[in-house]
């Protein structure tokens, strides 16, 4: 090869050379893309969410919270995570347990029907549950018959919100418990252990990062959802609005800096599950080396 470089010095060194210059080219140019993308369609539109919501002030930003309706969203809102977040975290470590530790038939079915949350459309979630629960639904008139309302109340808000972010939780755990295998636990149960406490002190401590994670997916989800909820709610000013809800209706209203003012708090949140979502991967990175 130092021959050819000799003999032909603006030969093989100039093609070399060439193709690292090529190969630095594409990089940037993908970086550059990437970046350009991302800044148009997902940083840009939050700073502008932002900027609207102090468009006439701090004070104005922070009345708009103050509001009756405003203060009924943000309540209703906490409700349905304070229901659901907790139900989707205990399903969730349930049925990863299930799937990941034991063989059983059924299994790629349970997987399939988890996924079926992602698969429909909130609006279709939100109508499935009306033809369950409404008043012209499978058991609405039993309901109605024993003073129960699920539709239109905040039931069926929790219900459907417990739907749309059920697999969330499961989603993270499952592959991480596979991965982990079932040494450990059938390790502390030869001990002596009992299986409580090989959950608690062996499967628990292994995947809480995992866990944590799930659970901001399933929280942050549950602030935001809008589709299911809106079919269900009824659209009542003060009493079945949530956060999502309560945003359209100001924008419709044209209380443009309110609506963006109620959109900071979801934007807000999300941010907020991006940060805790890269400190539980670099936890859980740390703990694996």
């Amino acid at each position: 090869m130092s021959e050819k470089t000799m003999i032909n010095p603006s030969g093989s060194l100039r093609i070399f050379f060439r193709g690292i210059d090529g190969g630095v080219l594409i990089r940037r140019g993908l970086i550059g893309i990437t970046w350009a993308f991302l800044s148009i369609f997902l940083i840009l539109p939050v700073i502008l969410v932002f900027r609207y919501a102090f468009s006439l002030g701090v004070v104005a930003y922070l009345q708009s919270f103050l509001t009756r309706d405003a203060r009924s969203a943000l309540g209703l809102s906490v409700f349905t995570a304070l229901i659901v977040v907790p139900v989707n975290a205990v399903f969730g470590v349930v049925m990863a347990w299930a799937i990941a530790k034991f063989e059983f038939r059924g299994k790629n079915i349970l997987l399939t029907v988890l996924d079926v949350p992602f698969a429909v459309s909130p609006v279709i979630a939100g109508m499935m549950f009306l033809l369950l629960f409404g008043s012209r639904g499978l058991l609405g008139p039993w309901l109605q018959e024993a003073g129960i309302r699920i539709v239109f109340a905040r039931p069926g808000i929790v219900l459907v919100t417990l739907f749309v972010t059920l697999p969330f939780v499961a989603r993270e755990l499952i592959p991480l418990m596979h991965t982990q295998g079932t040494e450990a636990e059938i390790s502390a149960l030869t001990l002596g252990a009992t299986g409580l406490q090989t959950f608690f002190r062996v499967t628990l401590p292994s995947i809480k990062w995992g866990l944590l994670y799930g659970i901001l997916l399933s929280n942050a989800r549950s602030f935001g959802e809008f589709g299911a909820v809106s079919v269900v709610s009824g659209h009542i000013r003060g009493k079945t609005n949530t956060i999502p809800l309560h945003v359209e209706i100001l924008f419709n209203d044209y209380q443009f800096a309110a609506s963006f003012a109620m959109a900071s708090l979801l934007v807000f949140l999300g941010v907020l599950t991006l940060i805790a979502k890269g400190i539980a991967e670099s936890r859980e990175n740390y703990r694996e080396h």
